[in-house]
């Protein structure tokens, strides 16, 4: 389990892309609390690291993940956003993220708002109809507050301090950000589905 709070901003040394898969090597200074088999969200995709050597790690991404992800379009030298999990002592700074992306959007518009920088960011409406006004949601990993939604998408607003910890400062238009919302939502969304579907057939 993770909070969406960054802990490293990491690089993209390398991507082996092979049939059954690719394989991401990292650079991050998150390497020294790394051992292999260990959890790592990398862009909100929860991710095992396979090796650990000063200074990076690699983890492999399987067809599945690349396809319902970012990270199929990830090339080198990329900044991805790294974070490692919840510890049990932990505070909960963000909100619980699980790290299992329920899938993509693109981004539709970019602007100025004061400090803050305002994203638009268009999805698909099964995504955007869990979200709320005011509640959280998990953009490449990051734990942010949702601004506005609409049928086809939400909007989040990024102060300076997210835009430099996080490589949500560099994202431009038509940029493609993992999306995982609220788990609490899809819980109810679902127990609120199979309420409907046994009231129809009792009916």
């Amino acid at each position: 389990m993770f909070t969406g709070l960054i802990g490293d901003l990491g690089v993209v040394g390398a991507i082996e892309r092979e049939g059954d898969g690719a394989r991401l090597r990292i650079r991050t200074r998150l390497a020294d609390e790394l051992k292999p088999g260990d959890s790592i969200a990398v862009n909100g995709v929860c991710l095992t690291a396979t090796e650990v050597s000063e200074g990076g790690f690699a983890a492999e991404a399987m067809l599945e993940t690349l396809a319902r992800s970012s990270l199929g379009a990830l090339r080198e030298d990329a900044a991805v956003n790294l974070e490692l999990p919840l510890r049990v002592d932990d505070r909960l700074g963000g909100h619980v993220v699980q790290g299992h992306v329920d899938g993509t959007g693109n981004v539709r518009e970019v602007r100025s708002e004061g400090f803050a920088r305002v994203l638009e960011i268009d999805t698909e409406e099964r995504l955007a109809r869990l979200m709320v006004e005011k509640g959280s949601v998990a953009v490449d990993g990051v734990s942010l507050t949702v601004g506005a939604v609409r049928e086809d998408g939400f909007q989040i607003r990024l102060i300076p301090e997210t835009l430099n910890r996080t490589n949500l400062g560099s994202v431009g238009v038509g940029d493609l950000v993992n999306i995982e919302v609220d788990v609490l939502a899809k819980h109810v969304a679902r127990l609120v589905g199979a309420a409907d579907a046994s009231s129809e057939v009792a009916t």
